[in-house]
């Protein structure tokens, strides 16, 4: 630093001597500039969430899209026309649409539908998809908490613990706003998430599984008073192995609530499972269908 001001004097006072005072200024202006790339910095940093990696969902790829819930993408469909009681040719958003089961599935039944992800490669195989079968599904790369057409949609679906991903609670609540201002007048929502209830009666602290020769190890960590829960995955092949640990907030029935009336839904109604069971003890999922 100290070589940095002797050239910075030659080149701007050649001929007398530079002016203590001068010298001090710039020395605070330099110190000023240097704090404000590190504040910026700082926050850039802070604003990374754990679904801002995109290795993340690449190597997971293969657990969340396994076999078995691709097979229950037209039962679960099903149900979801069902409770919201949209028909064809209503205009949906799958929010967090990933390769786009249930887009895929709902256009063949004659559904406008829009995914939404912020995960590019899900939604390139999600294209490919419908052009082999000639569906008209608009799919879009963008974060959650920004996407938002005002009235537009008949209806809104956020499916499989899709919500809650930010550490900021008011970020997850900005997603509410922006699905209640994206829907028309009389649209609905469902989301589909675990609830707080639930995996306080179904807590398992560690467990593992094998998918296709590949082993999955999730240990579980339950942060605050049952706020938040984080998860490590560890994922064993042949060639190594990769580490994750992700986090999201934790609703009860209670808390969803208040959110969904906050942002402005005034009928809400809360399900144990996509049949429509009740949510109670033997409540497997927690099914909000709500609407604005």
């Amino acid at each position: 630093m100290s070589s940095f001001f002797k050239t910075f004097r030659k080149d701007i006072f050649p001929n007398q001597k530079f002016p203590l005072i001068l010298e001090s200024l710039c020395w605070i202006l330099l110190l000023k500039s240097f704090l404000k790339l590190a504040l910026v910095e700082f926050q850039v940093l802070d604003m990374n969430e754990w679904c801002d990696n995109d290795k993340f969902w690449d190597v997971m790829s293969h657990k969340i899209f396994s076999g078995k819930s691709t097979s229950e993408t037209k039962k679960e469909t099903e149900q979801i026309i069902s409770l919201t009681e949209i028909n064809p040719p209503s205009m949906i958003l799958d929010l967090c649409c990933g390769q786009g089961r249930h887009s895929l599935e709902l256009a063949r039944k004659g559904f406008k539908v829009t995914g939404v992800d912020r995960t590019e490669e899900y939604l390139e195989k999600a294209r490919k998809d419908a052009l082999k079968e000639n569906l008209s599904i608009e799919f879009i790369k963008e974060d959650m908490r920004y996407f938002k057409i005002e009235n537009y949609y008949d209806a809104i679906i956020i499916m499989y613990t899709s919500f809650g991903y930010f550490e900021k609670q008011e970020e997850n609540f900005k997603v509410l706003c922006n699905c209640y201002d994206s829907l028309n007048k009389s649209g609905l929502m469902l989301i589909d998430i675990v609830g707080k209830e639930i995996l306080k009666r179904k807590f398992i602290p560690k467990e593992s599984f094998e998918i296709d020769g590949i082993t999955y190890i999730e240990e579980r960590k339950i942060i605050g008073d049952w706020n938040r829960i984080e998860n490590k995955w560890v994922m064993l092949k042949e060639d190594g192995q990769n580490e994750f640990t992700l986090s999201h907030w934790l609703y009860s029935e209670k808390e969803i609530k208040n959110m969904l009336r906050e942002a402005g839904f005034k009928k809400i109604k809360i399900l144990g499972n996509l049949s429509g069971a009740p949510y109670n003890n033997s409540a497997e999922r927690l099914i909000v269908v709500v609407k604005r």
